[in-house]
C-alpha cells in the first residue's frame, strides 16, 4: 500500500531450524505437562505416527491424512482439553507419542499467516518495539502468533480497513472451536512445529490482536502481490 514501508534488512532464524528434533515420547510428555504447568494453556494429545516400511503414517489410519500425526484423535476433543499439568502427564502416559494440540479461544488465539509474510512482518515488529507473544513455524511454511482470545471477531474488519479481506491476503483466524500444534508436535515426513519465538516470562502478557494486524497484513498484502505478479 502506498506510504508504508516495508524494507527489511535482517532475516529472522527459526531457533535450530536446522536440527528437527526427533518426536521423543519424553519430550512430547515434558512439553505438555510444561505448557499446562507454566503457561496454563489448555492441552491435548492428538495422532501420532506410525512407521511401517521405512514410512511414517498417521495414525488415524487415512493414507490421504492432510494432517498426519497432528490433529485431534477423537471428535470430543474439546472436552478432553486441560490445564492441569497432573491430567496432562496421565493422558500422554496412554500414548507418549502423541502430538501436542492447543485448543485456540480460551487463553489465546492465533493469526495465521504464511511463513515468508510471518518473518517479514516479525522484523518489522521487533523494530517497532511492539509486545510480542510466542509465534511458532510450522513445516509446511505458515507461521503462527499468539494474541489475546477474541481475535476471530474483530480482525476481518480491521483488515478491511486497511483495504483487503482476510482470504485475498491469506491471514487465518484460529479461535474458539479451533486448535493449533504446539512443538515438537511432527508433521508427516515435513518436520516439527518449531518456535521461531519461544515462550518466556517477557511474554507471557499477550497483544490483542488489533497491535499486530497492520504489519501482518502489510505483509500478508505484499506478499500476495507479488505471487499475483509470478503467475504466467
Amino acid at each position: 500500500m502506498p506510504g508504508v514501508e516495508l524494507c527489511v534488512e535482517e532475516t529472522i532464524a527459526v531457533t535450530d531450524a536446522a536440527q528437527i528434533p526427533k518426536q521423543r515420547g519424553d519430550q512430547l510428555t515434558d512439553s505438555a505437562v510444561r505448557y499446562a504447568e507454566e503457561r496454563h494453556w489448555d492441552v491435548f494429545p492428538g495422532t501420532w505416527l506410525e512407521a511401517a516400511e521405512g514410512v511414517e503414517n498417521c495414525s488415524c489410519g487415512v493414507p490421504s491424512c492432510a494432517s498426519p500425526g497432528a490433529h485431534p484423535a477423537r471428535p470430543d476433543w474439546a472436552t478432553q482439553a486441560t490445564g492441569s499439568a497432573t491430567a496432562a502427564r496421565r493422558l500422554w502416559s496412554k500414548q507418549p507419542r502423541a502430538s501436542i494440540l492447543l485448543p485456540t479461544g480460551r487463553t489465546f488465539d492465533a493469526l495465521e499467516v504464511p511463513e515468508s509474510a510471518g518473518f517479514l512482518a516479525l522484523a518489522r515488529m521487533e523494530r517497532m518495539d511492539l509486545t510480542l507473544g510466542p509465534v511458532t513455524c510450522t513445516p509446511d511454511r505458515r507461521m503462527l502468533f499468539f494474541v489475546l482470545p477474541g481475535a476471530g471477531v474483530k480482525v476481518p474488519d480491521l483488515v478491511r480497513k486497511l483495504g483487503w479481506t482476510p482470504t485475498a491476503i491469506d491471514l487465518i483466524t484460529r479461535g474458539e472451536g479451533d486448535y493449533v500444534a504446539a512443538p515438537p508436535t511432527r508433521l508427516g515426513g515435513m518436520g516439527a512445529v518449531q518456535w521461531a519465538r519461544r515462550p518466556t516470562p517477557a511474554n507471557r502478557w499477550l497483544p490483542d490482536a488489533e497491535e499486530l494486524i497492520c504489519p501482518l497484513a502489510y505483509a500478508c498484502g505484499r506478499e500476495a502481490a507479488t505471487a499475483r505478479t509470478r503467475r504466467p
